[in-house]
């Protein structure tokens, strides 16, 4: 693994459009190769067979176009694999498996990831900065076009690709937008989206995805069904319409707090900028819930002597695994909580 504290991860550059509200946008590919069972059902062998058909399409299909690295999750240490997910190159359900899997991450940049047997064969992701949907899936249907010249994927006529999820089956898409939603959560109407969201068949999820808390303020909106539409019209939809709605509600609710309640907004992002600064013990939830403060005030031109980009970096870099990886030790959670302030104190001195 590159060293954590030296290459900024993809959804955290900040230099992407909307960048304000919009960290990254993804786009996700679930595919499955013909003849082999999907993973849930497949034995041991079997998931071997497909490790070595993805090693060998995925690395053949990079060809001179960039490099790529393959990392064995079997191989790869408790804490390599912590650093993986804080990364958001592999899930937390894939980092925990026991079986036969891996991840090919394209080097030096990291906006492509491949993961191998997690739910399906193959789940090929592509992250940009801020809202950016359109370049992602760019990508990674090139990609996709050049592991398929080499393999063959199990894909029906009349539904389309074949998942191990029904709701993944047809395109097998699934696109998500990871959204900085302070100003909707410190006004109390953060419910409201969620309602909305869920009203149009979308999923919205914590700062991990499925199953995790949205730490730091940051959401996860994504579609929930493939079938029936292409990808173009999923990408439009959330491109054009769904996402820039979000945008201009979270601006509105930000201006609003300046605007009418601009001492209470000031003293949470100055608070926050405080604690930060003179901490001695800090918890990861709640140094990632200080930061998105102290981000709402960057982008707000409220704080100007720190950047985005230094905010975005301690995000990453205060989570546990890149916080060992940094230290180059491993650490219970009371040495975590020394080191995460430590670290945050030097970062913002």
């Amino acid at each position: 693994m590159n060293g954590g504290e030296h290459v900024v991860a993809e959804w955290l550059r900040g230099d992407g459009p909307s960048a304000d509200v919009v960290m990254s946008s993804r786009v996700r590919l679930a595919r499955n190769f013909a003849g082999v069972p999907f993973v849930n059902r497949a034995t041991r062998a079997q998931r071997e067979q497909v490790l070595s058909m993805a090693q060998d399409a995925i690395v053949g299909a990079a060809g001179s176009r960039g490099g790529v690295r393959w990392i064995d999750l079997c191989a790869a240490s408790p804490l390599e694999r912590t650093v993986l997910v804080e990364r958001h190159l592999i899930s937390k359900q894939h980092a925990k498996g026991e079986e036969p899997r891996a991840v090919a991450v394209s080097a030096p940049d990291e906006r492509l990831a491949v993961m191998v047997n997690e739910e399906d064969h193959l789940r090929l992701q592509v992250m940009r900065s801020g809202l950016d949907l359109s370049d992602a899936f760019a990508q990674i249907d090139a990609a996709d076009s050049a592991i398929e010249h080499r393999a063959e994927y199990a894909y029906s006529p009349r539904f389309g690709y074949l998942t191990a999820c029904p709701t993944n089956v047809g395109t097998g898409i699934r696109v998500s937008v990871m959204l900085h939603l302070p100003g909707l959560k410190l006004s109390g109407e953060i419910d409201k989206v969620k309602r909305a969201a869920q009203s149009m068949s979308l999923a919205v999820r914590g700062f991990y995805g499925e199953g995790s808390e949205a730490l730091g303020d940051l959401f996860q909106i994504s579609n929930q069904t493939t079938l029936g539409k292409s990808e173009k019209d999923i990408l439009a939809e959330f491109e054009l319409s769904i996402i820039p709605k979000v945008i201009e509600y979270e601006r509105v609710e930000r201006r609003k707090l300046l605007e009418k309640r601009r001492p209470f907004f000031e003293d949470q992002v100055f608070r926050a900028l405080g604690l930060l600064r003179h901490a001695r013990l800090l918890k990861s939830d709640e140094a990632m819930q200080l930061l998105s403060h102290v981000r709402m005030g960057v982008t707000a031109g409220v704080i100007t002597d720190v950047d985005v980009k230094t905010v975005s970096r301690l995000l990453l870099l205060t989570q546990p695994g890149h916080l060992q990886q940094i230290a180059q030790r491993e650490m219970d959670q009371p040495q975590r909580r020394v080191e995460r302030a430590a670290l945050v104190r030097r970062c913002l001195a």
